[in-house]
């Protein structure tokens, strides 16, 4: 079984980068299901109806969410329906699931998603209910568990890895928008602090550059906006499960001029 995962998906930049190159990249890696934060989708904050039905017909099967999953409160309607995670550890009240068991060519993925603590929104102990998580899908019938963990920390990363190492085949963290460099596997599970943005490149975080240098020179608030015209990139990686494990892995960066870079992950 070989998993894609892309993230975060910011704005039409991201959503225009996904539509160019997905679905030949699925073809040409054989890749058999999509992953993709997109909480930011829709111009940088939240997730539309519209625009999750545009990024299912461009080759996502499943979405997951973080903070800004309600700022478009269309969404709140459909969680319960299409194939949209918000994070696990919010409140049972909340719409919505944070954990789905889907079949892939015949074997059970479960798909969790955790929201982190540090400097995000109130929500439950991510490393209790990540257990919990793991446990709901193992007795859902998962063979295979992949956890995006949207988490401003890389701490609080690097600390779930190392709880969960062995036991999940991957986790892969996003919120940050900053690619990092620690893509490895150890002990049959993938592990990458963060995959980094598809979207505007040459901006902050994948916003107009102005409204961020404004608020930290000010202290004020200026509302972010997502260029028209931008330098762009998609970010995404690939990995493969056997016998509940992941056994290869690499991430896929790829510019808006069509350069392209592969890292293989290193096998500890």
């Amino acid at each position: 079984m070989r998993i894609g995962f892309i993230g975060d998906v910011v704005g039409k930049p991201g959503r225009d980068m996904i539509n160019s190159y997905l679905k030949k990249l699925r073809e040409e890696f054989d890749i058999d299901l999509v992953i993709a934060n997109t909480e930011n989708a829709s111009h940088g904050f939240g997730l539309s109806v519209k625009n999750a039905n545009e990024l299912f017909s461009m080759g996502i099967d499943v979405m997951t969410g973080g903070n800004h999953t309600w700022d478009r409160k269309d969404i709140i309607g459909v969680l319960d329906i299409l194939p949209i995670l918000r994070p696990y550890n919010l409140p049972l009240s909340v719409a919505g699931r944070g954990a789905l068991v889907i079949d892939v060519n015949g074997v059970k993925l479960g798909v969790i998603n955790l929201m982190g603590h540090f400097s995000m929104p109130m929500c439950d102990n991510p490393f209790i209910k990540a257990k919990e998580a793991v446990a709901f899908v193992k007795e859902s019938g998962a063979e295979a568990i992949f956890i995006d963990f949207h988490a401003e920390s890389t701490s609080e990363k690097a600390a779930l890895f190392a709880m969960l190492k062995g036991e999940v085949s991957a986790i892969v963290g996003t919120h940050t928008h900053i690619g990092t460099d620690d893509l490895k596997i150890d002990g049959g599970t993938l592990f990458l602090s963060d995959i980094g943005l598809s979207g505007c490149r040459d901006g902050v975080i994948g916003v107009d550059k102005e409204a961020p240098i404004n608020r930290f020179l000010t202290g004020l608030p200026f509302s972010f906006e997502i260029p028209k015209n931008c330098k762009k990139i998609f970010q995404m990686v690939v990995f493969e499960i056997e016998n509940r494990v992941c056994t290869d892995a690499f991430k896929m960066k790829i510019y808006d001029d069509k350069e392209r870079e592969i890292t293989e992950a290193l096998h500890e």
